[in-house]
């Protein structure tokens, strides 16, 4: 375990990028990939065309380190993605300081770097509280110059996209490379939404996973925000160093065979300590469930198959670890903040 300066900011960029490379479907013809070659454009700024050649130019002398375990493609795409947000940037700097009759340097010197205000002690004693994990032992003296760093670089990025936006209002941008995709199939597993959204969400999860209790309230507001324009498929995915995920699994199948997945869905979710076979068949009580039919489908396991089924499809398609989510097929592994899922979606909306 290390725990000196430039290996926690090494670690902390890792882990920041890693979130933001989510910059993290209907059943198949949604999520059909199209290969592009060294000649096609990507995105335009105004009149201005960006082929694949100048992003890989750019992108292509990234390490893989910097992506860390996600797939291959997944790490070419986001080192393209990010090449291509930087091209477009400078391109949108470059034709706003020409329009002031000045340089870029001045341009984000006067718009964004003055305006980012240095991180007082009390915030970088904040971060260093509610990050214990990040820090892995470390006293905060011997981290508090690296937290001071990541907090004012976070501020920084904040205030170069907000100007970024701003000059994206008077120059349109269309950005039309493309991200990786999985074929993932709904497999009728309990939804929320119409089937015949323009994007589907597809979960695999593990009730007994602590990742997965993270992201349980950010899938929640996924369906509250986006609703009748996303169809949200949830799959499980019990892991096998988590002995009662998949009775958890075969009991919330049951739970569905009596029109109440999501209810019981959440039930398990808000009470993850409470997963054994007295507690299941306890929460499907409360939640009004007939005893009697519940008690035989969990006891003959009954939806076995389906949970061997759905445990196959993640392996087929890369799944390791829990939660893993494909938005028309483009995955966004672990539990990641909503405006991860946000700017995926939206771009899956404006397609």
């Amino acid at each position: 375990m290390h725990s000196g300066g430039l290996y926690f900011v090494m670690r902390l960029r890792a882990l920041l990028l890693v979130c933001a490379v989510g910059l993290a479907g209907c059943s198949t013809s949604a999520q059909a990939q199209r290969h592009q070659s060294p000649s096609d454009t990507v995105a335009t700024v105004g009149s201005a065309n960006i082929t694949l050649a100048d992003v890989d130019a750019r992108a292509l002398e990234r390490t893989a380190g910097d992506f860390g375990g996600v797939r291959l493609s997944q790490a070419l795409y986001d080192a393209r993605r990010g090449a291509l947000n930087t091209i477009v940037g400078n391109l949108l700097l470059d034709a706003e300081a020409k329009s002031r009759g000045t340089d870029r340097a001045t341009l984000e010197q006067r718009e964004i770097t003055s305006k980012v205000a240095a991180p007082s002690e009390t915030e970088i004693a904040s971060w260093y509280q509610a990050n214990q994990a990040r820090v892995q032992g470390a006293a905060l003296d011997q981290v508090r110059a690296p937290i001071r760093n990541l907090l004012i670089e976070q501020r920084m990025d904040a205030a170069r996209e907000a100007f970024l936006d701003s000059l994206m209002k008077k120059t349109p941008v269309h950005i039309t490379l493309e991200p990786p995709r999985e074929k993932v199939e709904a497999a009728g597993r309990p939804s929320q939404g119409p089937s015949s959204a323009k994007v589907e969400v597809i979960e695999f999860s593990d009730f007994q996973c602590p990742y997965c209790l993270r992201a349980y309230p950010v899938a929640k507001q996924i369906v509250q925000v986006y609703g009748n324009k996303i169809h949200f498929v949830y799959r499980h995915f019990p892991l096998p160093n988590h002995p009662n995920a998949r009775p958890a699994a075969e009991a919330a199948s049951c739970a569905a065979e009596q029109g109440k997945f999501w209810e019981y869905h959440d039930r398990l979710f808000e009470h993850q300590d409470q997963l054994s076979d007295t507690d299941l068949k306890a929460h499907a009580a409360a939640l009004g469930l007939n005893a009697g039919q519940f008690v035989s489908c969990v006891n003959t396991r009954k939806f076995q198959k389906d949970v061997d089924a759905d445990i196959a499809a993640g392996n087929d398609i890369g799944v390791t670890g829990t939660p893993a989510f494909f938005v028309n097929g483009r995955p966004i592994d672990g539990a990641q903040p909503f405006d991860v899922f946000k700017q995926v979606i939206d771009e899956e909306l404006a397609r």
